[in-house]
């Protein structure tokens, strides 16, 4: 048994690593869609955690249409249930079909659940998945543990950090 908040069991992700996990995310959605050769039409970005990911992978596989979907299901550190507060265009992505919904990670699932049920013919990528939320996810590069709390370089800094046991 341990003392350890649920969050400091932490997987610390560069900017190095997001770009590269990301590239991979992408080489395994190359020629993977449905339209000629295998091409996505658009890519849709779940904000603000899939927009890095949904960069990459947009300039690796050459998809110009690029969009948003905004969902909070976070404050700080506690999930929430999901809000959409932001749609993407409507004449772009109509039922999902050929569009690539990007997102940082699926965590319990409950926000992807959300933008699948107005997207139901969209394939979702994610870079990082949970088991609870991998049923959401149709292609992710790296499973982690359900409590394992990720920290995106964009939410750090860099500082000093005590010893694991102390000093």
């Amino acid at each position: 048994m341990t003392d350890r908040l649920p969050h400091e069991k932490g997987f610390h992700v560069s900017w190095d690593q997001l770009h590269r996990d990301a590239r991979a995310l992408a080489w395994r959605l190359d020629r993977q869609g449905p339209g000629a050769e295998g091409a996505w039409k658009a890519v849709v970005a779940v904000t603000r955690g899939g927009m890095a990911p949904a960069m990459i992978v947009a300039r690796e596989l050459d998809i110009r249409i690029v969009d948003t979907i905004s969902v909070k299901s976070y404050d700080h550190q506690t999930q929430a249930d999901p809000v959409l507060l932001k749609a993407p265009d409507a004449g772009v992505i109509g039922d999902g079909e050929g569009v690539l919904i990007v997102d940082d990670l699926v965590d319990s699932g409950r926000t992807l659940d959300l933008v699948r049920q107005l997207y139901p013919r969209a394939h979702f990528a994610t870079v990082y998945a949970k088991p609870k939320g991998k049923p959401m996810v149709d292609t992710y590069v790296t499973e982690v543990s359900q409590d394992t709390w990720i920290f995106f370089p964009w939410d750090m800094a860099l500082q000093y950090v005590e010893p694991y046991r102390g000093r």
